[in-house]
């Protein structure tokens, strides 16, 4: 592809898309076309499809999908690594400076909230914790279990605690760890200003946010396509590579393992569950996902172009006409 030398204004300022949506609204398609009418690179901003091991189930661009147009921060992650939203943060401006210095737009893609607000408005400066510390967290989880950690939190940070899931074994690792480490709790730690934007980054931003029916019709249908396609062996594939490695590393559960419907069809395939209330089970934790994604959304980012339907080539003219315009701001 040839350099894009409109991408970056007088100043060495760059222009970034930021296409944000819930799953299944076509925000994918979207970015592709923007990224073949600016030259551009489509940039990942799912927490999902940052890993490899699940293509199918998290809705990952395929091969052909992708049709020539570089994609970056997609499966780069194996099943057992964890991706905090700092770790995000830094490959995508990576991937950020990357495109300018090759002269393309840069075009971020995803329903990843917390990642969006991390690129965008920075992050609270939690400091690093040690290697030691996060061990020893992880140990007692797998030892005590989540429960009884859980009670702890409550006893010694009772603000975070009440913030979290008495399940969610990740985050409450976190906010031990964090106070562990720092003698601080975490929810005083987000509470400090945060970072800021990346320097030199204009964002343009456009949302879609298509009616319920039309959007959970749609997610129903393609988790359908993704049985067809063989995501019940995909995520058997995964369970059995995380439970070799959990056998030898130990550690909390990674992300991964929580993809929409993986643990309903790893049911499935261990005769808990028929194939039926697999599908059902996921298409409905599919749902409930979509619907805390769009009121995040609606709640928590601020676009400059709100699209109340699905993704359609129809949109293009309009996408393109706003990208062009910031191109031409940018560089005025």
């Amino acid at each position: 592809m040839g350099r894009n030398d409109e991408v970056m204004g007088r100043n060495n300022d760059i222009l970034a898309v930021v296409i944000a949506g819930p799953t299944a609204s076509g925000k994918s398609a979207a970015a592709m076309a923007v990224a073949r009418e600016f030259d551009g690179v489509v940039i990942n901003a799912d927490s999902m499809q940052i890993y490899d091991g699940m293509p199918l189930l998290t809705a990952r661009p395929t091969a052909a999908e992708m049709c020539g147009i570089p994609h970056r921060l997609y499966g780069v992650l194996n099943v057992g690594e964890i991706c905090s939203a700092a770790r995000w943060r830094e490959m995508a401006i990576t991937e950020i400076e990357t495109a300018r210095r090759a002269g393309q737009l840069p075009i971020l893609c995803g329903g990843s909230g917390l990642y969006i607000k991390a690129l965008m408005e920075g992050l609270s400066p939690i400091p690093e914790i040690p290697d030691a510390i996060r061990a020893s967290v992880r140990d007692g989880l797998e030892t005590l279990g989540v429960a009884a950690m859980y009670e702890d939190l409550s006893v010694r940070d009772p603000v975070m605690a009440d913030r979290l899931m008495p399940t969610d074994r990740q985050r409450i690792s976190r906010a031990m760890e964090v106070l562990i480490a720092t003698g601080k709790s975490l929810a005083d730690w987000q509470a400090e200003p945060k970072s800021g934007s990346p320097p030199d980054v204009e964002f343009a931003t456009i949302c879609f946010l298509p009616s319920r029916e039309d959007l959970y019709e749609s997610c129903n249908a393609r988790l359908l396509q993704m049985i067809e396609l063989g995501a019940v062996a995909e995520v058997d594939r995964a369970f059995e590579l995380y439970a070799k490695r959990r056998q030898h590393q130990g550690g909390v559960e990674p992300p991964l393992m929580k993809a929409l419907g993986a643990s309903y069809f790893h049911a499935y395939s261990a005769g808990e569950l028929t194939l039926e209330n697999a599908i059902e089970k996921a298409q409905q934790a599919t749902r409930r996902y979509a619907k805390r994604q769009m009121t995040w959304l609606n709640n928590n980012f601020i676009s400059q172009i709100i699209i109340k339907e699905k993704y359609s080539e129809n949109l293009n003219s309009k996408f393109f006409s706003f990208v062009r315009q910031k191109l031409l701001t940018l560089n005025s």
